[in-house]
């Protein structure tokens, strides 16, 4: 999202559309390109926002373009309240006492690209992760771009950035979660690994992969089978790949 005086803008059909279903409250209101009005799916989103007393205001293609910085906003921007600072700065503690079944989490050492970002933190609130923990420093934070590919999730699924990960991984082993950590060199194959229980899932950088240090702090590491050429995925491909294995032994 964009941000300015103390409202975000968030911008795309599929986010917007995912904001006034789950949260029209924060909208204050809603631009749509007029060049575009009679666009079907920008009709849904004027019944979603009629439904939800949101002002609708049209605008041209330019204005569009000009409040989201260029990216690409499919005619629609919603202009909305700012999260709330609790959603934005949770406390990592206080959310494993607030569970009520064994910790399910996604770690990301690193990540800095928003789209594989928002497609990780879409994949997450589709396979019930209870929260994502990124670094502060060298990753990618919330940004437009990562609220437009997450469609909704980065809004629903608590992003906690931490200032020292390896710490923090030490502190969820304090806490009886195990660490299995995604590396091509990892010693055991995904799917003959262990995925129920106390989890966080440690996947690493865009072409790097895990740090070294996140590495050692990792209780196991696995390996996704790879039958073609590539050597590795994209880590929005694999993180999806390996959380929905664990959703599937979760479930049995």
């Amino acid at each position: 999202m964009n941000k300015a005086a103390g409202n975000d803008y968030l911008f795309g059909i599929h986010a917007v559309s995912a904001m006034l279903e789950k949260d029209a409250a924060r909208v204050r209101l809603l631009w749509i390109a007029r060049e575009a009005q009679k666009n079907q799916r920008l009709k849904r989103l004027q019944s979603l926002a009629d439904r939800a007393s949101v002002k609708i205001q049209g605008a041209t293609n330019a204005e569009l373009d000009a409040m989201v910085g260029g990216a690409r906003h499919q005619g629609v921007v919603a202009e909305c309240d700012a999260v709330a600072s609790a959603q934005r700065s949770l406390d990592l503690p206080e959310l494993l006492a607030s569970l009520d079944e064994p910790p399910f989490l996604l770690i990301l050492d690193g990540v800095q690209d928003p789209h594989n970002l928002g497609a990780c933190l879409r994949t997450a609130d589709a396979a019930g992760v209870q929260a994502v923990i990124v670094p502060k420093d060298r990753a990618v934070g919330i940004t437009p771009v990562v609220s437009k590919v997450a469609c909704g999730a980065a809004e629903h699924v608590p992003l906690i950035q931490v200032t020292n990960l390896a710490r923090t991984l030490r502190q969820l082993k304090g806490e009886g979660v195990w660490l299995l950590g995604a590396d091509e060199r990892g010693e055991v194959p995904l799917f003959k690994a262990d995925l129920k229980g106390a989890l966080a899932l440690v996947m690493g950088a865009e072409g790097q992969g895990l740090r070294r240090l996140t590495r050692e702090q990792c209780d196991l590491l696995i390996s996704v089978p790879m039958a073609g050429s590539v050597a590795s995925l994209n880590v929005s491909v694999a993180s999806g790949v390996c959380l929905f294995e664990a959703v599937r032994q979760r479930t049995q």
